[in-house]
């Protein structure tokens, strides 16, 4: 494929998700912030209530003096998600370079950055990895 089309695509994957460029050269350099995500807040949540509600079942067991009052642990389980909330923001940092061959196609594309994101762009912009043959799945059309 042409350079400018393979860094045009590249260059709209990162727009569309938010990110923006942050150093142009040799290394594009792109920067953006990953937000908290309400799902994961409301599994978060639903999860510690439910290892909370198993901790007061064993307790009400266990120490029957405190009877059915050990399941108010469980009303403790949205803090879970009030600190998942807090701190779930980061700023990621992608460096994409390409390396193009004798005759200006370009050949290799060197990315790094955090893995889920690579991953989604290599999926989304249908590159493979060096050596590697993508091989669809049984439920893919």
């Amino acid at each position: 494929m042409a350079p400018n089309q393979v860094a045009g695509e590249i260059l709209s994957f990162f727009t569309r998700n938010n990110f923006a460029v942050s150093d142009r050269g040799e290394v594009i350099t792109f920067e953006g912030t990953m937000v908290p995500s309400r799902g994961q807040a409301a599994l978060l949540t639903f999860c510690t209530c439910i290892s909370l509600g198993s901790v007061g079942l064993v307790l009400s067991i266990a120490v029957p003096e405190g009877g059915n009052n050990w399941f108010w642990l469980m009303t403790l389980s949205p803090l879970a998600g009030v600190y998942y909330w807090t701190r779930a923001s980061r700023k990621e940092e992608i460096k994409v370079k390409m390396i193009l061959s004798d005759d200006g196609n370009v050949s290799e594309i060197l990315v790094r950055g955090d893995d889920v994101q690579v991953e989604q762009m290599r999926k989304e912009l249908k590159f493979s990895e060096k050596g590697m043959i993508y091989v669809k799945g049984i439920f893919e059309t």
